[in-house]
């Protein structure tokens, strides 16, 4: 009878270990990966990357022997998840990623939903740069840069184009227009 319990319990522990889910990755944002795109990818291996999805390219760009500027890739419903800019090397790596699909979150749970007040109270700013729309903003050891639309900021800051903005300038709820990765 006790070597029963003994092998009921074995028997037990095998069927939880093999019943656990390993967590699904597909929409994560980490420093070495974009979902299944990884740092490490050659723009010619995005076919075999994203075989279930459809890929679109520059034709333009590719008819002239260039290479595509940009490439984008959408789901096969159609809704559009990435948007990726390859390097000007002689063999093309993948240099920045768009985020365009919400469901893509970073490993801290901020995506495309997210506001300031989340990127502050889960990554250290490293620097805010301002462009003439928008400010971009770069956190410290981290690919992952954050755009926000400068309609989103007071008034006041909304024309400053070669002055500096400081984070505690930044509404809370400001929301993010743009979630970039950039490997270099």
């Amino acid at each position: 009878m006790k070597n029963f319990f003994i092998v009921f319990g074995i028997c037990a522990m095998v069927f939880c270990v093999q019943c656990k889910k390993e967590k699904d990755t597909s929409f994560l944002i980490t420093n070495d990966s974009v979902g299944k795109l990884e740092k490490i990818s050659l723009v010619r291996d995005l076919d075999l990357i994203f075989y279930q999805d459809s890929i679109v390219r520059d034709t333009m760009k590719l008819a002239s022997g260039l290479g595509a500027r940009s490439i984008k890739i959408y789901e096969k419903g159609g809704k559009h998840l990435l948007t990726i800019t390859p390097s000007s090397d002689s063999i093309p790596k993948v240099q920045n990623i768009r985020i365009n699909d919400p469901r893509f979150l970073t490993e801290k749970g901020i995506g495309l939903n997210s506001t300031f007040k989340d990127i502050i109270e889960n990554y250290e700013i490293q620097k805010i740069v301002t462009s003439i729309n928008n400010i971009v903003i770069f956190v410290k050891d981290s690919d992952i840069y954050f755009t926000i639309d400068k309609s989103q900021l007071p008034e006041s800051l909304r024309y400053v184009s070669n002055g500096g903005i400081d984070a505690v300038q930044v509404p809370d709820g400001a929301k993010i227009k743009y979630l970039m990765v950039g490997w270099e």
